[in-house]
């Protein structure tokens, strides 16, 4: 600890991101990102943002951006905002919409940057225990409360919570802001997004990343979704903090990504139809798969444990996730990859469960 520091960050517990290993030999299974290449739209609108116009400032407001996501969503731009990757967006969230009187809440099991949010602005949590099944009790939400965040499908588990379940929850809950965080939610059916609900409910906020289902994870672009006052307490955060979140190349690449939908559906199913296909393969193997609307699998086997076999695939050149936690340690977090990366995985669990 520094004597320079500011007293609150010796306190501080920050996030620990997955592996990101300089050894390109290995198959790469754990950190969700898409095993598909951005679309050629995509890579060609950022070959044309590299120009003489890199040494102007972006446009701060991201008009063009903004007007391509509300078009997509059916919404209006002042109902969107934007910013460098989900997890800037999320920040933004928790200092200009969670610093309440009372604590907020969300699942013990979860996105573990949500404590740490916590931390960094000082704000009050509760974390709600998830059911013996993983799944979100909505009776234990039924307390005063600062606000509410969960991620659906949840992360690490995977599982989905009904869109009914999230209408019920926002009724509930009309005093307090509850921000449902969709970084997975392509993954799932299609009709399963909270978007659909904001206009009926302004205390909604709904947050997506292009990092996943967009295959843009090295760009950092995130936005979040909900009523324009909600929206404008973001602007004003984040015109405190960065006027110019995303540059003119990460711009061009998101217009281009939304604009081409056939390039989006096509990768975004064949890693459900992946997903499902490796599901089946684990469950032969022996392993209880909780059911995944993500791109990533959670998988345990009762006769191993799941540090012993991440280390195991480790040893085979395959580095998958695992959460070293109550409750889930006997878990591994599995990306679902290309049909090659899939097929070596389960080759490899054969060889040491099989």
């Amino acid at each position: 600890m520094s004597k320079y520091w500011s007293d609150f960050v010796g306190t501080l517990d920050p996030y620990t991101p997955g592996e990101q290993p300089a050894n390109t030999n290995l198959t790469k299974l754990n950190t969700n990102e898409n095993p598909y290449p951005p679309s050629p739209a995509v890579m060609e609108a950022m070959r044309c943002a590299v120009n003489d116009d890199l040494r102007l400032y972006p446009p701060p407001n991201a008009d063009l951006l903004k007007q391509t996501i509300a078009d997509y969503f059916q919404l209006t731009p002042a109902q969107v905002f934007v910013g460098n990757g989900s997890d800037e967006v999320l920040a933004h969230v928790f200092n200009g919409l969670f610093r309440q009187a009372q604590p907020i809440l969300f699942p013990d099991i979860s996105y573990s940057f949500y404590p740490v949010y916590c931390g960094l602005y000082a704000i009050e949590f509760n974390k709600i225990p998830l059911a013996e099944d993983f799944t979100l009790n909505l009776d234990d939400y039924r307390r005063a409360n600062g606000g509410i965040i969960f991620p659906n499908p949840n992360a690490p588990t995977g599982r989905l919570l009904a869109l009914d379940a999230i209408e019920s929850l926002l009724q509930e809950n009309s005093d307090s802001v509850v921000v449902v965080d969709e970084a997975y939610i392509d993954f799932a059916d299609a009709n399963a997004s909270a978007v659909s609900l904001i206009d009926q409910y302004d205390n909604l906020l709904v947050v997506q990343t292009m990092s996943k289902s967009r295959a843009l994870a090295g760009l950092r672009i995130g936005y979040a979704l909900g009523s324009a006052h909600l929206v404008e307490g973001l602007e004003r955060i984040k015109n405190s903090f960065n006027s110019y979140p995303l540059g003119h190349v990460q711009l061009a690449a998101a217009v281009a990504s939304f604009n081409d939908r056939d390039y989006f559906e096509a990768t975004r199913k064949q890693v459900i139809s992946s997903r499902e296909l490796l599901v089946d393969q684990l469950e032969t193997l022996g392993f209880e798969v909780l059911p995944s609307a993500a791109n990533f699998v959670f998988a345990r086997h009762g006769a191993y444990l799941g540090a012993d076999l991440t280390r195991s695939l480790r040893e085979q050149n395959i580095i998958i996730r695992h959460f070293n936690k109550p409750r889930i340690d006997e878990f591994l977090r599995i990306t679902v990859g290309t049909p090659e990366q899939n097929q070596q995985l389960i080759a490899a669990l054969t060889e040491l469960v099989g």
